[in-house]
């Protein structure tokens, strides 16, 4: 987010402009600014506000992980060693730098941090469980769930 554009409060039209986008953001500007009644100018310089101001941090593509090789997913809690500033920034910067994980908070409760991992098979989880995850010192306990069905997964938020 540009911290020197000055934030802006949301009516209507961007609203549903930010709507319209989470449900495809693929919709050209003409195409967007039919649904808005509004210009095909008017209607850029809205997006470009709300990405200026960080309504919007991205467009992109989701895939099905299943089609792709990744049949599992699986939710870990991770509960760290001790929770001082320098081991939850190594953690973190280790965690980022694990591809198997999409997917990283910070929670509240029993355990620390929840990841989300997306592996290939069976295989894959307990090489990236006992070889990756669990060796990292600041790391003092780990539960894994694994996702027996998809029951929900969206990315728009109801605005």
């Amino acid at each position: 987010m540009n911290k020197s554009a000055k934030q802006y409060e949301l009516d209507e039209l961007d609203r549903k402009t930010l709507m319209l986008l989470q449900e495809d953001g693929r919709l050209s500007n003409v195409d967007l600014s039919r649904q808005l009644n509004l210009s095909p100018p008017t209607t850029h310089g809205r997006v470009r506000r709300l990405e200026e101001q960080g309504y919007i941090t991205g467009y992109t593509a989701i895939l099905d992980h299943t089609k792709i090789g990744y049949d599992m997913i699986c939710f870990i809690n991770v509960r760290l060693q001790a929770y001082q500033q320098e081991q939850t920034g190594d953690f973190r910067n280790d965690i980022i730098a694990m591809s198997e994980v999409v997917e990283c908070y910070q929670v509240t409760g029993e355990y620390d941090y929840l990841l989300k991992v997306a592996v290939k098979d069976q295989r894959a989880l307990e090489q990236f469980v006992v070889d990756r995850l669990t060796p990292l010192p600041w790391v003092n306990r780990v539960h894994t769930s694994l996702v027996l069905t998809e029951v929900k997964a969206t990315t728009a938020y109801t605005l």
